[in-house]
């Protein structure tokens, strides 16, 4: 389990008895959030309550052991981790008390993505950490885990693995990227960017993407908008060019697969994808849009011209309180008219909320299609 391990079997011990209980309780998390529709938000309390408690039993037990100095590092990242994953789960549970302010359960499970980005440095060290963040369909996967952790601990000059780019959870228009660690800098790889939805932020929206990108040993790109969404209000569009820029210098640092670059993004990102996604001259290949809809601008005069022949990946939930379903079948009739290579998903227990496990199936999409050229 532990790679490098401390010397003492009792603090050993409490390791695994806490990551058990912490990733037992992030994976109850993640199918909270993928499930999150807000009339049954107390179902889904319940659910997710009793994972506070079996954290934190193991986290205090870890807490009173003494570490070798040089794994304060770990014994730090470890309990961060641990006690942020309490707090979600409260915080979650504290909000469905409030049903009339929904708004709490969604500010709840944006810590998810902080938890995410703190552990994940750990993985190297911890096996079932990296296991964790793989596709579930690839935990057991041995030679895939030695491969990420060889390529996670190799000196040389390709960076691998998590990166940002002027992209602070307080700043606009930067970007972080994830470059899979068993990279050889050589080989081409598809790229997946990543638009997050209104309000929301890149560096966060990079976690709804990563374990397949892992998986796949595909570069990922979660770009944040300029402004507090993306540029689909009208008036100027603010983002277009940055983001054409963006993917030209991942690809100047990185081999990309130039016939399979994906725009996908969620709500007003899924918007937005579509949007600029079928301008002329973007760089992207692929679009896969979840839960948007098609802009009014792309049903105007020859907004949909450039969507004949796209491979487009449209999914939708029938739950959908935002954009309604129907609005949904409206933006699929019409790229089906105007000649897209649609493949259209209508998911019947998705709210408006992101399909993660919709990734593989997108993914196997993108790089089983035909090779596209933008």
């Amino acid at each position: 389990m532990l790679l490098a391990m401390p010397p003492s079997p009792e603090v050993i011990g409490a390791i695994g008895h806490l990551l058990q209980r912490v990733l037992e309780t992030l994976e109850r998390v993640g199918w909270v959030q993928r499930h999150l529709f807000p009339p049954v938000a107390a179902r889904l309390a319940e659910q997710l309550a009793p994972g506070a408690e079996a954290v934190a039993g193991p986290l205090s037990a870890l807490e009173k052991l003494e570490w070798p100095d040089d794994l304060q590092f770990m014994r730090e990242r470890l309990t961060d981790v641990a006690r942020q994953t309490v707090d979600l789960v409260n915080a979650f549970v504290d909000a469905t008390r409030s049903p009339d302010n929904p708004i709490d359960l969604f500010r709840a499970l944006r810590r998810f993505a902080r938890i995410q980005e703190t552990l994940y440095p750990l993985a190297p060290a911890f096996e079932p950490v990296s296991r964790w963040f793989l596709e579930p369909a690839r935990r057991d996967d041995d030679t895939l885990v030695a491969r990420l952790r060889d390529g996670a601990l190799r000196d040389d000059d390709v960076r691998v693995g998590v990166l940002h780019a002027s992209n602070e959870r307080d700043a606009r228009g930067g970007f972080s990227v994830y470059v899979p660690e068993h990279s050889d800098g050589r080989s081409p790889m598809p790229l997946v960017v990543a638009l997050h939805g209104g309000h929301g932020h890149g560096r966060d929206f990079l976690w709804s993407w990563l374990a397949d990108a892992r998986s796949r040993g595909v570069l990922l790109m979660a770009p944040t908008s300029r402004d507090r969404t993306w540029s689909i209000m009208g008036g100027q569009d603010v983002d277009a060019e940055g983001l054409r820029q963006t993917v030209e210098s991942v690809a100047d640092r990185y081999p990309v697969d130039r016939s399979r670059v994906l725009l996908t993004g969620m709500s007003d990102g899924a918007t937005y994808a579509l949007l600029c996604g079928l301008r002329d001259g973007m760089p992207f290949t692929h679009l896969a849009p979840a839960c948007g809809v098609l802009h009014p601008f792309l049903f105007a005069g020859n907004g949909l011209e450039h969507a004949a022949g796209r491979p487009i990946y449209m999914v939708h939930g029938a739950l959908d309180w935002m954009f309604p379903v129907s609005v949904a079948h409206l933006g699929r009739d019409a790229l089906q008219s105007a000649g897209a290579r649609l493949v259209y998903r209508e998911i019947e227990d998705l709210s408006h909320t992101y399909p993660r496990d919709e990734n593989p199936k997108i993914l196997d999409w993108l790089t089983g299609d035909a090779p596209a050229t933008a």
